[in-house]
């Protein structure tokens, strides 16, 4: 199964910037609908941000903006743009797509394995 990828996670100082990627792990056929979701600690997983295979988004409150999605479907890619970082903001990112592996196959849900954000005060 097509396994996701995310990148970027790391430590910044509160007002600071992030970068996270999500990529799949090999070439797909089609990718629709990604999200971005983080778990805080001692937290319920919350949905972050969405966008659609056409390019709409939505994003939760928390994160307007402040946050950024978008996505480069040549690469099959989607990146997470986060500005103004607050500690608040500290958690494990996941990305979730909607993935169609080849053209006959179905299509799946597929999660990354988390990538730490850490925001410091």
């Amino acid at each position: 199964q097509v396994q996701l990828v995310e990148s970027g996670g790391g430590l910044v100082q509160a007002g600071g910037s992030l970068r996270l990627a999500c990529a799949a792990s090999k070439s797909i056929f089609r990718i629709d609908d990604i999200d971005w979701y983080r778990q805080g600690p001692g937290k319920q997983r919350e949905l972050v941000a969405a966008i659609t295979s056409g390019g709409g988004t939505n994003y939760a409150d928390a994160v307007k903006g402040r946050f950024a999605i978008f996505r480069d479907n040549a690469k099959n890619t989607v990146y997470l743009q986060m500005n103004s970082l607050k500690p608040e903001d500290t958690a494990v990112y996941y990305c979730k797509a909607r993935i169609k592996e080849r053209i006959l196959s179905p299509w799946l849900d597929s999660w990354g394995q988390g990538t730490q954000v850490t925001v410091s005060s």
